[in-house]
């Protein structure tokens, strides 16, 4: 997915956080998801953020230690530049895609994942390409942790594994 660069205006936010507007609604330009990871720049600086509504309107909610190494400061105009972060639905493999397509609350809650727990879970899956029934019974397992809201892959010795 093409990122979105635009300009923005900081503010001062709750609890000691910077946040900046997002001029777009993710759900319509990326798919709706639960929760909109994304990863990019804000004034040049990198970051890494969920897209959340605060006051009724889409920001990214940058904390206080953010805040006091990145030199952005409110009410500054600063370029921002973001796109979801981790592997998204069109990157998966056939079968994997297929299997969350299957189930929509396994995918949807895929889809609302941190990219480090949707790369775990892909790790694990592809660990097996040599081995096709151990894939799709890794896929199957996975499919029913999502559909359980299991954010984390079993570990070694686990008896899903």
């Amino acid at each position: 997915m093409e990122p979105r660069r635009y300009t923005a205006t900081p503010e001062v936010g709750g609890r000691g956080r910077l946040t900046v507007p997002v001029p777009f609604d993710p759900d319509e330009v990326w798919g709706r998801k639960a929760a909109h990871h994304v990863a990019g720049t804000v004034g040049g600086v990198r970051v890494r953020a969920t897209v959340e509504v605060v006051g009724g309107r889409w920001v990214i909610a940058l904390g206080p230690a953010w805040r006091r190494d990145c030199g952005v400061e409110p009410g500054a105009t600063v370029e921002v530049v973001l796109a979801p972060e981790g592997p998204q639905r069109g990157d998966l493999a056939e079968d994997v895609a297929a299997a969350l397509d299957a189930s929509p609350s396994a995918g949807a809650f895929f889809d609302s994942l941190a990219q480090f727990y949707r790369r775990a879970y892909l790790r694990w899956i592809d660990a097996t390409k040599r081995r096709p029934q151990e894939r799709e019974r890794r896929i199957a397992v996975v499919v029913a942790l999502l559909e359980q809201g299991v954010k984390q892959r079993p570990g070694p010795g686990a008896s899903a594994g």
